[in-house]
């Protein structure tokens, strides 16, 4: 559901961020680190991150754009009170450059491994495919400056107590750690965890088979925030550790010394026996015994020295004497049995082909996965970040635990099975569920626009959006100034875009711009100028009162005019920013198979941006008005990852049924398209 026009477009800056367009990012500075001894004599080191320059860091590389972002959608849940979350399209560096400095608690990433690129064209997006040959193209060295220009962002993100995980596999983990050394800090190196992901495959190669993802731990800083997360105990370890039995149940014994500490009580004989030599007596606290014995203890257990309480927990019979006379400590098996986690998870498979989770993508996670780090990383109302959703199962996942999230992704396909996958978690047979205060969803574009949701926009709106785009910036002083670049006036035209500019808004901009401001120059924007405006406009000019530049912004002219030429020119990777699209044509068919079934057809749906073609439809097939796709048909593809635009389906009941489907372009465009049918 939308969202109000009035909050169609969102600030074009956030305010947090309005001082800081080009931040300077702490990298620390690590020099004891880096030392090179005097006998190895000069040997230059790089102690700043590959790509990153001193002064500009990688805005040099990557230089700011100031795009809006255009709320295309916002999901309501029935709380429009509170703030949304928040789920992005476009290039998540843009996009973390206009979010606020120390406002993340967790960031978790699965960006695009350095293997084989086109295991990494996940949907097919043509924004997707370019970005994946961009990082390529040169090679390691050229995938290292573009994640490294993404990790400098998220360090400014995060909280002082925040965290950082990125999972990477065996190809680029270590050349990954190395930078995150130099971005994070050394010292703020948390953890490598080992993600056992399958069993592997009796396969004849030439090398042991990899099994394994790497998972980089990095904190902003030593105010970390960590909770150790339990883990349930497997069977085979009860088994193996938990062998002896007695009317309290089964215990493992397990040594009762522990390092030095304690007074002198802790080295003397317990019943005849000595601790291990360079050990004391450690017996255990009453928290960690079992309710019966701690019952049984003295009430002043707490107070006695080591020896003690090892006299104590014998008397009730918490000590385990072996046939040498050596006293050890029944451990019983609570009825729960669990563990703290590691940093080795053996405990969490990939998901199967027959798993409800599964939507059919491969690179996808298990929420499993992700809810063991956002547990062990934040507390309930924290905000968690993912820059690489895909299909959205880190926004799933702090949902289902009650964390705030942003989301984004580059890919339009991944961002509405991520939309749509969200609004499922509140439906049970289309009926909405939510029984806690729900935060709606702001689903926001930046770098392409689409033009019906311009169009809906007021004047007002419209100027204000497309002249903060031209880079400009917003002025109320006259009807006919709309806005300044440069301190050049700004006249921007209707939002529809079959108005034209007309001869009369040519001449009073003119008489405005002379007039009232003295100027000589100005600049019309607008979807098109009626041949009248232009004839007004040369007429002018060779009167040689005013000069006004008309700029032209239409769909089939604009990745070559001028009103995008102070955002491609600053980087040759900036040719499909601020691009301006429109929603595909959905034609859709269906027949009955036999009784209850049926057949949709989507194959004749066009698109109608130039270029573009079908990449996607998702079907739900008993709308109800908010569309969730069908269980099944989010993402669909065949076997050999080609998009599938003929379904087949089986209904439940009989009568008139509506349905709908979601259809998308490889640029972005997007039609939802409705129909009731007569089911039989």
């Amino acid at each position: 559901m939308a969202d109000s026009k009035n909050d169609r477009i969102t600030e074009y800056t956030d305010s947090e961020v309005i001082e800081e367009l080009i931040p300077q990012i702490e990298i620390p500075k690590q020099k004891e680190f880096y030392k090179i001894p005097r006998r190895f004599g000069s040997i230059p080191i790089d102690e700043l991150p590959l790509g990153c320059d001193l002064d500009k860091q990688y805005y040099k590389i990557y230089p700011r754009v100031g795009l809006p972002f255009q709320k295309a959608n916002r999901v309501t849940f029935g709380y429009p009170e509170l703030d949304p979350n928040r789920l992005f399209w476009g290039d998540n560096l843009h996009v973390m450059r206009m979010l606020p400095s120390n406002s993340i608690n967790l960031i978790y990433i699965d960006p695009p491994f350095f293997s084989d690129r086109n295991y990494n064209v996940l949907f097919g997006d043509q924004n997707e495919i370019r970005s994946f040959t961009d990082i390529w193209e040169g090679g390691m060295p050229s995938y290292l400056i573009w994640l490294n220009a993404r990790l400098l962002e998220m360090k400014r993100l995060l909280k002082s107590t925040g965290s950082l995980f990125v999972h990477l596999d065996s190809h680029a983990a270590h050349y990954v750690k190395t930078e995150l050394d130099k971005i994070f800090g050394y010292d703020n190196f948390r953890n490598e965890i080992i993600w056992k992901r399958s069993s592997g495959h009796p396969l004849s190669i030439k090398k042991f088979e990899s099994v394994t993802d790497t998972i980089l731990v990095y904190s902003k800083s030593e105010d970390v925030y960590f909770s150790s997360v339990p883990q349930p105990l497997e069977d085979k370890v009860i088994q193996r550790d938990y062998k002896s039995k007695d009317e309290h149940g089964y215990y493992q014994n397990v040594d009762l010394t522990g390092g030095k500490g304690g007074g002198k009580e802790a080295y003397m004989p317990f019943k005849g026996t000595l601790p291990t030599k360079g050990r004391a007596w450690a017996p255990p606290r009453r928290e960690k015994l079992p309710e019966w014995a701690s019952k049984k203890l003295p009430a002043n257990y707490a107070k006695m020295n080591q020896l003690e309480k090892c006299h104590a927990l014998d008397e009730i019979g918490m000590i385990y004497w072996s046939k040498s006379k050596n006293p050890r400590f029944k451990r019983y098996l609570p009825e729960n049995p669990t563990r703290f986690a590691t940093n080795l998870w053996d405990d969490i498979v990939v998901l199967s082909s027959m798993s409800k989770e599964r939507i059919g993508y491969p690179t996808q996670k298990p929420q499993s996965l992700l809810e063991r780090i956002i547990k062990s990383s934040t507390k309930e109302g924290d905000t968690v970040a993912d820059f690489f959703c895909g299909g959205g199962t880190t926004p799933i996942v702090s949902q289902k635990l009650n964390r705030k999230w942003i989301a984004s992704d580059q890919s339009r396909v991944a961002v509405a099975i991520t939309q749509s996958r969200l609004e499922s978690l509140f439906e049970d047979g289309k009926k909405q569920i939510t029984l806690t205060e729900v935060p709606d969803i702001s689903v926001e574009y930046w770098g392409t626009y689409e033009i019906p949701e311009l169009e809906n926009l007021s004047d007002d709106e419209f100027r204000d959006f497309i002249i903060s785009a031209y880079g400009g910036r917003s002025s109320t002083s006259s009807d006919y100034i709309h806005g300044f670049k440069r301190e050049m006036p700004i006249f921007v035209g209707s939002s529809k875009q079959d108005s034209q500019v007309t001869k009369n808004e040519v001449i009073n901009f003119a008489k405005d711009i002379s007039e009232k401001k003295g100027k000589k120059q100005g600049i019309m924007l607008a979807w098109s100028f009626a041949q009248s405006a232009r004839v007004a406009v040369e007429k002018l000019f060779q009167e040689g009162e005013t000069s006004v530049d008309l700029i032209q912004i239409s769909l089939t002219e604009i990745e070559s005019s001028e009103f995008r030429a102070h955002i491609t020119k600053l980087h040759n990777e900036y040719d499909s920013f601020l691009k301006f699209i429109l929603p595909p044509e959905v034609i859709v068919h269906h027949k009955k198979i036999k009784s209850m079934i049926y057949e949709f057809d989507g194959t004749e749906s066009i698109s109608l941006n130039s270029g573009a073609s079908i990449v996607n439809i998702q079907w739900d097939l008993d709308y109800r008005g908010r569309f969730t796709p069908t269980e099944g048909f989010a993402y669909g593809r065949d076997q050999k990852g080609k998009p599938l635009f003929k379904i087949q389906y089986k209904f439940e009941r009989v009568g008139k049924t509506p349905i709908a489907c979601r259809v998308q372009d490889d640029l972005g465009g997007e039609k939802i398209y409705t129909e009731i049918i007569s089911v039989s």
